[in-house]
């Protein structure tokens, strides 16, 4: 059975906090293990979810709670997406299956959840910081309790990660850094740096030599004593076969490698690091996806992996492709014409289509890892020499680039495309993930041009323009499948700023941009059976604006409704509502769109609903918009 075999006592029933490991047996441990990825797997497989990830830190979890004491002592994941093991064994066992869905409990840590979370943490990169933090208060407080900071060794890629790590080996306070190495962020790891763990673990051969020679001298008359004095020598013979020990050189202890797989070494090593009073390195080598040989085989793909099978692991199968392969698809269209078209990824390349992009053109194609600001900063220098790159990066990951947008693509006025995946609201990822900021915090910037399609055909003509606009340009699109139009065959470009008049009224101008067009073509239809004609326009552009045509149609109405599937504050509708202050144009105005809020987990369609953005609901906000009730 996925997740192992276990046909014995069912030890997870018992398990209602972390209190409850204390008694266990190493073989009970090593049963409760298998009985939690069976869990998770179970679970995962009807929500979706973080699934390779959490199986491969389910021993990592039980150590850390057998040696640790939560919430006194404080651990702070790097990132929150891995702590599903964490949840089942702090009271969230019985709520397990409500990972994900409305109400439910969240895929990330979120304090307000559990006094167990510690810190929330949706995006990589930031535990090194955080656990510096709450060091270096414990200490001027006169407090004593441990700080352990779990992570990954994809978030090692992230700038912010490096900048801790210089002051942490400086400040060198009380602090235990778990460093867990799967190969993997999302997708493998690249960079420098993934290739500096490789080396240390180097096919585990310091891993495997040290385990082996411990095995053969446990059977010898005085071996135990010979291990003890193995151990003494163990940093010597570190230096051996871990040539560079950077960390040390930080001013960092480093422990390891270790079997991220083995509860008792662990617990063991986790006990040793807590006897320094200075910052310690953990060095714990996982498998991603272990217990489950779909997951192990394609650990990237269940990541953040959607509803499967668990007999096959087969994805269930959307009927359309999605936003995000429609976008690749036609960037490759595009390169099999144009050698100067570059493909920029950070650490997704799946989650962004550009896997087909890196198959088709593999020395086009950069995944840059965890590391947006690069991702915008790389982009620059490519086009200063001439090249066309095209960074494609969700919407809540773009904002750790805000500088480098500002800095270096506005001020130089470079031409570079910036891909806005997951633009709006996402789904069951929550608050961390929705992407309803951009519109927002882009529109502010001079020579940045802005644009959101309707449907996949005129993301096809925007993605078109938006590569050979002489400037910097962002393209923002949804987390979802494609509505299934007809496409035109030949790309060509859309004017830059100019809308479309889809459907002509009298009573009420409707003025949308990107998702929400299609919800304010089917609202001003059913606005239309009620007596209420509704004219729609099809914005295309939130920057620049079509201040002619808005304006011509604000008057001619009286009434404007705006919609957009972002914030309404300062974003979209918000622009619109300057242009007609600026040119004196005094009509009864309106904003449909996303609350400046945390917006929680849940389906999209759920989430659209709730907010009121879908078409039965902008229908009936825009009668009451009109009438301040509904006409009938």
């Amino acid at each position: 059975m996925a997740g192992g075999k276990d046909n014995r006592e069912d030890i997870l029933s018992r398990i209602n906090s972390p209190k409850d490991l204390k008694g266990l047996s190493w073989e009970e441990l090593n049963r409760l293990a298998v009985q939690i990825r069976r869990l998770l797997i179970e679970v995962v497989s009807r929500t979706g979810g973080h699934l390779s990830s959490n199986l491969g830190t389910v021993e990592l979890t039980l150590a850390l709670h057998l040696v640790f004491d939560l919430p006194r002592d404080k651990i702070i994941w790097d990132v929150g997406h891995q702590t599903y093991t964490h949840k089942i064994i702090t009271g969230r066992r019985k709520r397990f299956h409500t990972l994900r869905q409305r109400g439910g409990i969240s895929g990330f840590t979120t304090p307000e959840e559990s006094p167990y979370d510690i810190y929330g943490a949706g995006h990589a990169s930031t535990a090194l910081s955080v656990a510096l933090g709450m060091a270096t208060a414990r200490d001027l407080k006169g407090e004593d309790f441990h700080v352990v900071a779990v992570v990954g060794d994809g978030s090692l890629t992230g700038g912010v990660a490096l900048e801790a790590l210089n002051q942490i080996g400086f400040l060198k306070r009380r602090l235990i850094i778990v460093l867990n190495d799967n190969k993997y962020s999302i997708s493998p790891n690249v960079g420098a740096l993934s290739g500096y763990l490789n080396y240390i673990i180097s096919g585990q051969i310091y891993l495997k030599v040290k385990e082996q020679v411990a095995a053969l001298l446990e059977h010898l008359p005085g071996g135990r004593k010979m291990i003890e004095v193995g151990r003494a020598l163990e940093d010597k013979l570190k230096k051996i076969f871990v040539p560079g020990m950077l960390f040390e050189q930080l001013g960092i202890k480093y422990m390891g490698p270790i079997s991220g797989h083995s509860i008792r070494h662990l617990k063991k090593a986790l006990e040793d690091a807590k006897q320094y009073d200075y910052p310690v390195l953990l060095h714990v080598v996982t498998k991603k996806g272990k217990g489950y040989k779909p997951a192990e085989r394609s650990a990237n793909l269940f990541h953040s992996s959607p509803k499967f099978d668990i007999k096959t692991g087969q994805f269930k199968k959307k009927p359309r492709p999605s936003f995000s392969q429609v976008f690749s698809r036609t960037l490759i269209e595009m390169a099999e014409r144009d050698e100067r078209i570059i493909a920029i990824t950070a650490a997704m390349p799946e989650g962004t289509g550009l896997m087909e992009f890196k198959e088709r053109f593999p020395r086009r194609f950069f995944d840059v890892g965890i590391a947006e600001q690069h991702a915008v900063l790389f982009a620059a220098g490519l086009s200063r020499e001439g090249l066309l790159p095209v960074a494609a990066i969700y919407s809540t990951f773009l904002q750790r680039a805000y500088d480098m947008l500002y800095h270096d693509l506005a001020i130089m006025n470079l031409q570079v495309t910036i891909g806005i995946d997951r633009a709006g609201i996402v789904g069951g990822d929550g608050p961390t993930h929705q992407g309803i900021f951009d519109m927002a915090y882009l529109r502010i910037f001079p020579n940045f041009v802005i644009m959101a399609p309707k449907d996949e055909n005129e993301l096809r003509h925007m993605l078109y323009t938006s590569v050979y606009y002489p400037g910097p340009s962002t393209l923002r699109y949804p987390r979802d499948m494609v509505y299934g139009v007809k496409m035109d065959g030949e790309l060509k470009r859309i004017p830059v700023g100019k809308g479309e008049v889809l459907r002509q009224g009298r009573d009420l101008l409707m003025v949308a941009v990107g998702t929400m067009v299609r919800p304010a073509m089917e609202a001003a239809e059913t606005l239309s059976r009620r007596g209420i004609e509704a004219t729609v326009v099809n914005a295309r552009f939130i920057k620049p604006l079509d201040q002619d045509l808005i304006c011509s149609l604000a008057k001619a109405h009286g009434a404007v409704l705006t919609l957009e599937e972002g914030v309404v504050d300062g974003g979209f509708g918000s622009a619109v509502r300057e242009v007609l202050d600026a040119k004196g144009i005094n009509v009864k105005f309106g904003r449909i769109g996303v609350p400046s809020a945390l917006i929680p987990h849940g389906a999209r369609e759920e989430l659209l609903k709730e907010l009121g953005l879908d078409p039965e609901s902008v229908a009936l906000r825009a009668e009451e918009f009109l009438y301040g009730e509904k006409k009938s």
